[in-house]
C-alpha cells in the first residue's frame, strides 16, 4: 500500500514539484535548474542494437539509480496511457495513485490520459532491469523512479534519463561525475 495513501503521495508531489504534474517529459522546463540528462549509449545513440549495447544501457541507468537511491526505498511510478478517463485494471503488485488528463481535445478519441500506478520497493542494483529494458525499447513510456520523500526523480526514456535533484549543486556534482554521458548540444538535450 502507498504510505500515506493516494492523498499523501499527491501532497508530497505537490510540495516538492508544485509547477508540474507527475509527467516526466513535463518536468524539464519548470525545473531546469535541478535537471540533468544522461544518454544511454556512447555518441548519443538512441537504441541498443545488440546485447552488449543493452548491457551499457542498463549499467548507465543503474549507476545513476544507485547514486540516487542506494539503501533506500523508492516509488516506481508507471503510467498506463489511454484515451479514456476510466481507470484501467491495476497491474499486479501495484497501487493506483491518480489519473491525469495529459492532452485535452474536443474529440474524445484524441484525449490522452495517464493513469499512474506505483510500487514501493527497496532499491537494489538491477531490481527493475526488465522495466528499464522495456523503456529503452520504447515499449513503456513515462516511468518515474523517486525516493519516498519525492526529492529525487529518475525519468528513464528511450535514449537516456532525465534526473531531477534537490539542488543545482547536487545536480552539478552528478553531471560532472558522468560528463561522458551528456549531450553535446548546448541545451543539454
Amino acid at each position: 500500500m502507498l504510505e500515506g495513501g493516494q492523498e499523501g503521495l499527491t501532497k508530497l508531489w505537490q510540495q516538492r514539484w508544485p509547477s508540474c504534474p507527475p509527467v516526466g517529459y513535463q518536468l524539464r522546463d519548470p525545473y531546469r535548474d535541478v535537471w540533468v540528462r544522461f544518454h544511454s549509449l556512447p555518441e548519443s545513440k538512441r537504441y541498443a542494437a545488440d546485447e552488449s549495447e543493452y548491457t551499457i544501457v542498463l549499467e548507465r541507468y543503474n549507476t545513476v539509480l544507485d547514486e540516487l537511491f542506494a539503501g533506500a526505498d523508492v516509488y516506481v511510478i508507471t503510467p498506463l496511457w489511454t484515451t479514456e478517463a476510466e481507470v484501467p485494471p491495476c497491474p499486479p503488485g501495484a497501487d493506483y495513485w491518480q489519473s491525469l488528463l495529459v492532452r485535452d481535445d474536443p474529440d474524445p478519441e484524441f484525449r490522452t490520459y495517464s493513469h499512474l500506478f506505483t510500487v514501493r520497493r527497496p532499491w537494489r542494483h538491477g531490481c527493475i532491469d526488465a522495466l528499464l529494458r522495456d523503456v529503452a525499447d520504447e515499449e513503456v513510456a513515462g516511468v518515474l523512479i523517486a525516493d519516498t520523500r519525492m526529492q529525487r526523480i529518475h525519468h528513464p526514456y528511450d535514449g537516456g534519463a532525465d534526473v531531477f535533484l534537490p539542488t543545482s549543486e547536487e545536480r552539478d556534482r552528478m553531471r560532472d561525475r558522468h560528463a561522458d554521458w551528456l549531450s553535446r548540444h548546448p541545451s543539454g538535450l
